[in-house]
């Protein structure tokens, strides 16, 4: 049976801002956007894998690819890792365009280093372009997205943020705060139109440097691209999300816990006795980020609290 061709799905009238855009994913990322009809600001602002110096050069040659191709686009070399950087890359988006529709936070760096050893600097570095990179963008991108009724935010994440990485405890604890971040927005921007997810993306760009990737399945940026590009257009259908694109294989990530035990008093001694109970996680509960995964969090507790208290009434 041959399937029916679905309609392409466009971006004409949008304004995307895209940072880390002058290369590898988030290069992928505007050449999409902007091929199906987005006007764009690549930002990038040229700096090497450790976030150092600058050079206009990647994200004016995005750019001028685009324009060569047809699409509308908009060089932009402020750097992510500072509140003026930040407000000048969503400026710029407003002064070219009039606003911003979409907002993809793809910049990052990388500076390894054990646990034992890692500066001060250099956790801070780290941090600076991929956790607060992203929130210099999304606070001054957020209130304009829910005063015009409409937005898509994608922010990004890593396996590593996921379940931990070793020699990057900078990388990992940004990628795991990104989620956090998302969520919020999610969350605030429900009720106004606007929608966040977050993508955990894996492919062999320059950030892979130093790691030996001649195993490795194809993994460009063309495999991430699409799942990016959907979670950014008006069909999107959920926020709060969080999407594995890696070799391949797309796939939604879920915080999951265990039933848990309920005890009206417990000693140390109680938490050894039960811990085998305690971590079954074969019947595991999910609280999603949207309607009210935190209330239901909550609530979920206290009902096995007032249920025990109501049996023990019931038994007195």
């Amino acid at each position: 049976m041959n399937e029916i061709p679905s309609a392409e799905l466009r971006f004409d009238g949008r304004v995307a801002v895209v940072t880390g855009a002058g290369r590898g994913l988030g290069r992928a990322y505007a050449q999409l956007l902007a091929a199906r009809g987005a006007k764009v600001v690549v930002n990038d602002p040229g700096g090497d894998l450790t976030g150092e110096g600058c050079d206009p050069g990647p994200a004016e040659r995005v750019a001028a690819e685009i324009a060569a191709a047809g699409g509308d686009a908009v060089a932009s070399t402020a750097s992510v890792a500072t509140r003026e950087g930040g407000a000048a890359i969503i400026e710029t988006a407003v002064e070219r365009y009039g606003g911003v529709d979409i907002l993809i936070h793809n910049a990052g760096n990388v500076r390894r280093g054990s646990l034992k050893d890692m500066s001060y600097e250099d956790f801070d570095a780290v941090l600076d372009v991929h956790l607060r990179g992203a929130f210099h963008v999304v606070r001054p991108a957020f209130p304009l997205m829910c005063r015009a009724g409409y937005g898509r935010i994608v922010l990004t994440s890593s396996i590593g943020g996921l379940y931990g990485n070793a020699g990057v405890a900078n990388y990992a604890a940004a990628k795991a705060g990104v989620i956090g971040l998302a969520n919020v927005a999610a969350l605030e921007g429900a009720g106004e139109g606007v929608r966040c997810n977050v993508i955990v993306p894996a492919a062999v760009t320059r950030m892979a440097d130093g790691i030996d990737v001649s195993t490795y399945p194809p993994m460009g940026p063309e495999l991430v691209a699409p799942v990016v590009g959907w979670l950014a257009h008006e069909s999107c259908s959920v926020t709060g999300e969080v999407f594995i694109a890696l070799a391949g294989r797309v796939a939604r990530v879920v915080i999951a816990e265990s039933p848990g035990v309920y005890r009206p008093s417990w000693t140390v001694e109680d938490v050894g006795r039960h811990l085998e109970a305690i971590r079954y996680v074969q019947a595991p509960l999910i609280f999603p980020v949207l309607p009210d995964g935190h209330d239901r969090h909550i609530r979920y507790s206290f009902e096995l609290s007032h249920r025990s208290s109501d049996q023990g009434a019931l038994h007195g």
